[in-house]
């Protein structure tokens, strides 16, 4: 986040934080901004379950030190963000924002961004956690709609839809009916995304030779292609990431460039091998599915690091 930990005008570990009745009570960090703390961590061991308890004890530093409006919450694993939207130096109950680092949700990179040492601007950083917190209220509204439809969302779409006189017996009816017909349209539209995807790629690897346009890429392949896509995900844009096939196999590659490649995909055989270049050697890797490339994820992305750039 740019924070030099070894600074202690930017960094603080064990700040003193007396609160009413409790004395020496300590913050495990502070980071300090303008010469004023401005973020409060709190931080537990890895393998314990972040809890209220927690929360609560950030949450009597966040009245002590009245500078500070953001809290972080974390066991090094799960990153918890609080603030006070709900009353001016009393922290929420929630956590505008949860960053879980096993498995990250890269649309809220820019929002953990707005922290670090060189963007961080308090006002802009207030806008967004409001911004975030009725997004995720809103969808965890329409989740339980998707389940377990309201009254109110039901009735919404019969005065659209049905043209006779509503009754109890319309209402549960068009319930079921409301619930299928959101899981169908989501289903419909991921479906239709993929196809879009898939062809894009395919028109895109495809070439005008003769000898090209016989070539079929499969199901398998592509399913081996979007699994390495996956792997890479945190390592190069996967957008970089393009597959050209050929008559043996289908080789990964960087850029659309074919030197740049990441592996091949036989799959054409009875039985399926990924190859991947080893001390300038390729080794063919014997798998039964795509599923398969995952233990073999650490060579990927060895051979993908050196294509950032």
């Amino acid at each position: 986040m740019g924070y030099n930990i070894f600074d202690s005008s930017e960094v603080i570990p064990e700040f003193t934080a007396d609160t009413a009745g409790r004395k020496n009570e300590k913050v495990d960090y502070v980071i300090v901004k303008n010469n004023e703390v401005q973020i409060l961590i709190e931080c537990k061991k890895h393998n314990e379950k972040l809890s209220l308890t927690h929360a609560g004890q950030l949450c009597r530093y966040f009245s002590t030190i009245k500078s500070a409006r953001i809290g972080i919450l974390t066991n090094g694993i799960i990153y918890e963000f609080y603030t006070d939207l709900d009353a001016t130096h009393i922290m929420d109950e929630k956590p505008f924002l949860v960053l879980d680092i096993t498995a990250i949700d890269r649309t809220l990179i820019k929002e953990v961004e707005k922290l670090s040492k060189n963007a961080f601007d308090l006002e802009s950083i207030i806008d967004a956690a409001e911004e975030l917190k009725y997004l995720n209220q809103i969808k965890s509204c329409f989740k339980e709609q998707l389940t377990n439809p309201h009254e109110d969302f039901v009735k919404f779409f019969i005065a659209q839809v049905y043209q006779g006189r509503s009754s109890n017996k319309i209402k549960d009816q068009f319930t079921k009916i409301t619930q299928r017909a959101i899981t169908q349209f989501i289903s419909e539209s991921i479906n239709n995304m993929l196809k879009n995807a898939m062809n894009t790629e395919t028109f895109a690897s495809s070439a005008n030779t003769p000898e090209q346009t016989r070539i079929i890429t499969t199901e398998e392949e592509l399913d081996g292609f979007y699994t390495i896509k996956a792997i890479l995900r945190n390592t190069i844009d996967v957008s970089r990431i393009k597959y050209r096939d050929a008559q043996n196999y289908c080789a990964i590659i960087i850029d659309d460039n074919i030197t740049k490649r990441i592996c091949r995909l036989y799959f054409n055989g009875a039985q399926k091998y990924i190859g991947i270049e080893e001390n300038k050697k390729e080794i063919k890797h014997p798998i039964n599915c795509a599923n398969d490339i995952f233990p073999l994820s650490d060579y990927l992305i060895t051979i993908a690091s050196q294509y950032i750039k």
